[in-house]
C-alpha cells in the first residue's frame, strides 16, 4: 500500500469514518455477547463544540473503542438536552430580532417556533463530535423531549406525586429575573461581589432620635416590615416594641428581637424584609409580619415598590441611594466584598422570591432509597477520583427538597389540571383529569379545566437518561433492550454536574429499577489556560476545537489532550501539547515508511535481529500487563504515556535501529514478518486513542479492519529471556562518550566487560546499536565508566587530555559526594525512614548505594590517571 511521504490526516480521517459508519460497526442490538454501554452526557441542544466536550467525548470513545475491540457489544448513546432556559431564550432572542414578543404570542405558535429553530440548529454539536471521531451509535440517538422520552418524564412526575415524592407548595425560591423562572438550590452560583454597604437612618416614632440601619440593597427598602436587633443587644433593648418609620416610605414598622441578629455585622439593626432575603423570611413568619414585594418577575420595581416604578433594580439602587443622601438619610456608605447568587444559565442575580412552586421531598425520597448515598460510599458506584465522594456525601446528607417546576414554555409541561374553583388533579391528559375530578366529586368539562402553564425543570428529564434512552419508562415500556443495557458500565463528565445530574440518576435508578445507573463515574477536571483561567469566550482563551482539528488532525487533538488529563485534576491547556500529538502521529507514520523502503528476501534473521524481537516482545508484554492495570484504574492518561514511550523510545529508536538491515543490505523476511506483527499490535495497542492514523496503518499491514481486531491482551510473550537494563545505558553511555571526546558514530570502538555474562542475551543488538566490539576481559587503559552497577572500559585510540579528565572527574566526585551527603542525611532521619512508603526508603537505599559504586569507580580513575 502505497503512503503519502508526510502524514496528513484530512487524507485519512473523512475515508475511514465513512467506512466505519457504512460498514454499521458503531451500531449495537442486543445479543448473546456481554454489554458494554455508556450514555453521553447529553449536551445542550443549543450547544457547540468546546474544549470540554472535547476531552469528555474523547474519554469515552477511548472506553468504548476499547471495550468493542475487548469483545464486548459496546453501545455509546448519543443524544441532546432540551436545555428549557437555553433554548427559550435563544428561541426569544430569534422571535424579538423579528419584531415578535412572546407575550404577544400563544403557547402552541411559541413551541412551533422552538421546535423549528431545534431542527436548524439542534443537531450541530452532534455533527461535530463526528470530526473527533466519536464512534457513537448514531442510529439511537436520542432526544429529552421526544415523543417516548417526554411521556417518560410525565409518567414519572405523575408516578412519584402518586407515592406522596411531589407536592405543590409556597416558599422561597431562586428567581431568575433574565429566564422569568424559579432555579434550584444548584444552579444558584455563588460569586464574590464588591458592592456598597449603605448605613441608612430610620427616625423614630414614639421615641426621640433613629436607628442606623447598614444595607447593601436600598432598593428593597420599601418592602420593609419590621427592624430587628439581637435580644441581648444591650445598645436596643431599651427600643424592643417601640417604631420607626420607613425611609423616604414613611411607614410605621416596629422594632422586635429575634437571636439571628449578627451583633458584630453592621450596626447590629437588620431591616426585615420578608419577600426578599430567606431569613427574613424566616424571621417573618416567626413574627407574623406580612410580605411586600417590590420586583417584578423580570427584576425591575413593582408597583408595591411605590417609588422608581418599572425602573430596572440596579437603577433603583441608584436612584433610593441618590433620594437617600438628598433627604439626609444616609449616613455613610463604604466598601463590601460579599457573595451574591447568579443563576447558571443566564448569569442574572438570582432574586429570593415567594412563590408556590412544585417540589420533590428529597429526604423522604432517601428515606425511602437509602442506597443511593451507600452505594456512592461502599464503592459499589466508583468515583474517581475517590475525593468526591465525600463531596456527594455532604451534599445528600445536607439535600433540600427540589424545586422542580419552572416558568417557561419549552420543556414537560406539569401534568397538573386546575378546576375554576383553584382545585387541582395531576394526571396525564385533560380527560384522565376530568375523571380525577369526578372521583373528587367536582363535575368539569374540558372547556373549564386549564393546565398548568409551567414546565419541570430540565434535570428532571435528565435524570432517568440511563433508562430512558432504552425506553424503559411508561406504560408501554419495552424492556428488552433495558434488561440487557442497564445498568451502564462508565459515565464520563464533570464534578460541576455531581449533583445537577450524576446524584440524580442515582436516585433515579434505585427509585424505578431498584439498582444502579452506572458502575464507575469518571469525572474529568477543568480544562484552563496557561495562567490557569478558566477558559470563557470573554477572555479569549478558548480556541475552537475545529480549528484544532483542521490544523492538527483529529488524533493530534485526542492525543494532546489525554497526554495531560489525569481524572479529576484541572488541565493547564497549552496547544504544544497538541503539536506533541501532531509530532507523535509523524514519528509513527514515518516509522511505517521506513519499514516499507526495506528490500526483503527469504533469509534468517541475524542474532541482533533476533535479540532485537526478543526484546522489544518483553517491552511490549511489559506495557500490555501495565496498561491492563491502569485501566482498572481508570488512569487513561497514565495507560496512553506507557504507550508513547513504548513506541518512541523502545519501538523507533531501540528495536527498529536493531532490526533495520544496513545501508544497501536486503531485510531478512523472518525479521520483517515479526517488524510487521509487532507494529500491527502497537497500532491495535494505540486505536482507541489514535483511531484515524492506527486505521490506516493497521490496514496497511494487515489487510483488516483495526476498529474491530482484538485487542492486545497479557499473554506471556517470553518466558525465559531476560535482558538486563545494563544493556541499553551502555549503549547511551558509549554514544555520551562519543560526544564529549568527539567520536564519529562510525569508528567502531572496542569496549571491555568485567562481567559479560548478564549482556549475553544482547550481545549482538548491543554490538550494533553502539558500533562497539565487547569484550569479556578486564582492561586497566581506556576510560572507566560505570553502567548500572556494571564496570566497563572503553579504549579510544586517541590521546587522552590527562589534565582535562581529571577535572572533569572531579566535578562529578564532587556532585556525587553533593547527593551522597543529602541521601544519607535523610535515610538517617527516623522519621522519614519509619513514615515513608517502604518502596521509597528502599529507592532511596539503592540511590546511596549506586552513588557508593559511582564514586568507588571515579576515584579509582582519578587514582590511575594521578
Amino acid at each position: 500500500m502505497e503512503l503519502s511521504s508526510k502524514y496528513n490526516p484530512c487524507e485519512i480521517e473523512d475515508k475511514w469514518y465513512k467506512h466505519w459508519l457504512e460498514n454499521g460497526y458503531f451500531h449495537s442490538t442486543p445479543n448473546d455477547k456481554p454489554a458494554y454501554t455508556i450514555v453521553i452526557p447529553p449536551p445542550n441542544v443549543t450547544g457547540v463544540l468546546h474544549m470540554g466536550h472535547m476531552l469528555n467525548n474523547t474519554i469515552q470513545d477511548v472506553l468504548i473503542r476499547r471495550a468493542r475491540m475487548s469483545g464486548y457489544n459496546a453501545c455509546w448513546v448519543p443524544g441532546t438536552d432540551h436545555a428549557s432556559i437555553a433554548t427559550e431564550a435563544k428561541v426569544v432572542k430569534l422571535l424579538a430580532s423579528q419584531g415578535i414578543q412572546k407575550k404577544d404570542i400563544t403557547r402552541e405558535e411559541f413551541l412551533k417556533h422552538a421546535w423549528d429553530w431545534k431542527e436548524k440548529y439542534g443537531g450541530i454539536i452532534l455533527e461535530q463530535l463526528k470530526k473527533l471521531g466519536a464512534s457513537c451509535d448514531w442510529n439511537r440517538t436520542r432526544f429529552t423531549m421526544e415523543p417516548s422520552l417526554y411521556d417518560a418524564v410525565i409518567h414519572v412526575f405523575i408516578d412519584l406525586y402518586n407515592k406522596g415524592l411531589i407536592y405543590r407548595g409556597t416558599k422561597m425560591v431562586n428567581w431568575d429575573p433574565a429566564g422569568k423562572t424559579t432555579l434550584s438550590d444548584e444552579e444558584v452560583i455563588f460569586k464574590e461581589v464588591h458592592d456598597q454597604l449603605y448605613y441608612v437612618k430610620y427616625k423614630g416614632v414614639d421615641f426621640d432620635g433613629e436607628l442606623i440601619v447598614a444595607t447593601a440593597r436600598p432598593e428593597t427598602i420599601a418592602g420593609d416590615v419590621a427592624v430587628c436587633v439581637h435580644p441581648e443587644d444591650l445598645r436596643y433593648t431599651h427600643l424592643i416594641g417601640k417604631k420607626v418609620r420607613v425611609p423616604l416610605i414613611n411607614r410605621e414598622i416596629e422594632i422586635i428581637a429575634d437571636e439571628y441578629i449578627d451583633i458584630e455585622f453592621g450596626t447590629g439593626v437588620l431591616k426585615v424584609t420578608p419577600a426578599h432575603d430567606i431569613n427574613d423570611y424566616e424571621i417573618g413568619k416567626r413574627f407574623n409580619l406580612p410580605v411586600i414585594d417590590t420586583l417584578n418577575d423580570d427584576g425591575t420595581i413593582s408597583v408595591a415598590g411605590q417609588l422608581f416604578i418599572g425602573k430596572d433594580r440596579a437603577e433603583a439602587r441608584k436612584l433610593w441611594v441618590k433620594n437617600l443622601k438628598e433627604s439626609e438619610l444616609l449616613e455613610k456608605q463604604e466598601n463590601y466584598t460579599h457573595n451574591v447568587g447568579h443563576s447558571e444559565r443566564t448569569d442574572a442575580v438570582v432574586e429570593p422570591k415567594i412563590s408556590t412552586q412544585w417540589f420533590m421531598d428529597m429526604k423522604k425520597f432517601m428515606e425511602k432509597n437509602p442506597e443511593v448515598l451507600s452505594s456512592v460510599m461502599s464503592d459499589e458506584i466508583q468515583f474517581h477520583p475517590a475525593k468526591l465522594k465525600n463531596t456527594y456525601r455532604h451534599w445528600m446528607e445536607n439535600i433540600k427538597d427540589w424545586n422542580i417546576s419552572r416558568q417557561l414554555w419549552w420543556g414537560h409541561q406539569i401534568p397538573a389540571w386546575y378546576a375554576p374553583n383553584g382545585d387541582f388533579v395531576v394526571a396525564k391528559n385533560k380527560s384522565e383529569a376530568i375523571k380525577a375530578f369526578a372521583n373528587k366529586n367536582i363535575a368539569v368539562s374540558e372547556t373549564e379545566i386549564q393546565q398548568d402553564p409551567d414546565v419541570l425543570d430540565t434535570w428532571f428529564s435528565s435524570w432517568l437518561w440511563p433508562i430512558a434512552v432504552f425506553d424503559g419508562i411508561g406504560e408501554n415500556a419495552d424492556r428488552t433492550e433495558l434488561d440487557y443495557y442497564y445498568p451502564t458500565n462508565d459515565l464520563v463528565t464533570g464534578p460541576d454536574i455531581l449533583f445537577f445530574w450524576v446524584a440524580r440518576m442515582v436516585m433515579a435508578g434505585y427509585e424505578f429499577e431498584g439498582k444502579l445507573p452506572f458502575k464507575n463515574v469518571y469525572f474529568t477536571g477543568l480544562i484552563r489556560d496557561k495562567q490557569r483561567r478558566k477558559m470563557s469566550k470573554s477572555l479569549g482563551n478558548s480556541p475552537d476545537p475545529l480549528d484544532l482539528i483542521e490544523k492538527y488532525g483529529a488524533d493530534s487533538v485526542r492525543m494532546g489532550l489525554l497526554l495531560c488529563a489525569p481524572a479529576g485534576n484541572d488541565i493547564l491547556f497549552d496547544e504544544s501539547q497538541i503539536e506533541q500529538g501532531r509530532n507523535f502521529c509523524n514519528k509513527i507514520w514515518n516509522a511505517y515508511r521506513l519499514t516499507q523502503t526495506w528490500e526483503i528476501q527469504d533469509f534468517a534473521a541475524s542474532a541482533a535481529q533476533t535479540q532485537a524481537i526478543a526484546w522489544f516482545k518483553l517491552r511490549l508484554e511489559h506495557v500490555i500487563t501495565e496498561n491492563e492495570r491502569l485501566f482498572s484504574e481508570f488512569r487513561l492518561s497514565d495507560a496512553l504515556m506507557n504507550l508513547y514511550k513504548l513506541v518512541w523510545d523502545d519501538f523507533c529508536s531501540v528495536f527498529l535501529e536493531g532490526v533495520k538491515p544496513n545501508y544497501g543490505s536486503p531485510m531478512s523476511k523472518e525479521a520483517a514478518d515479526e517488524v510487521n506483527s509487532l507494529f500491527s499490535i502497537l497500532m491495535a495497542m494505540l486505536h482507541p486513542y489514535m483511531p484515524f492514523i492506527t486505521e490506516e496503518l493497521f490496514h496497511a499491514i494487515v489487510g483488516k479492519d483495526c476498529i474491530i481486531s482484538d485487542y492486545p491482551k497479557s499473554v506471556s510473550i517470553i518466558t525465559s529471556n531476560q535482558f538486563a537494563e545494563e544493556g541499553l545505558m551502555l549503549v547511551t553511555e558509549v554514544r555520551n562518550v562519543r560526544n564529549s571526546k568527539g567520536l564519529s558514530p562510525k569508528e567502531t570502538l572496542e569496549v571491555w566487560v568485567a562481567n559479560m555474562d548478564i549482556l549475553t542475551n544482547m550481545k549482538e543488538l548491543i554490538q550494533k546499536l553502539a558500533n562497539v566490539n565487547l569484550h569479556a576481559a578486564e582492561k586497566p587503559n581506556g576510560i572507566e565508566i560505570l553502567v548500572g552497577k556494571l564496570p566497563v572500559v572503553i579504549e579510544l585510540n586517541q590521546e587522552i587530555n590527562v589534565a582535562e579528565e581529571i577535572e572533569l572527574i572531579n566535578k562529578d566526585i564532587s556532585y556525587l559526594e553533593g547527593f551522597y551527603k543529602s541521601v544519607n542525611a535523610k535515610l538517617s532521619n527516623e522519621k522519614f525512614v519509619s513514615n515513608a512508603n517502604p518502596d521509597v526508603v528502599e529507592r532511596e537505599r539503592q540511590k546511596l548505594e549506586d552513588a557508593e559504586q559511582k564514586l568507588s569507580v571515579l576515584r579509582n580513575r582519578l587514582k590511575q590517571l594521578s
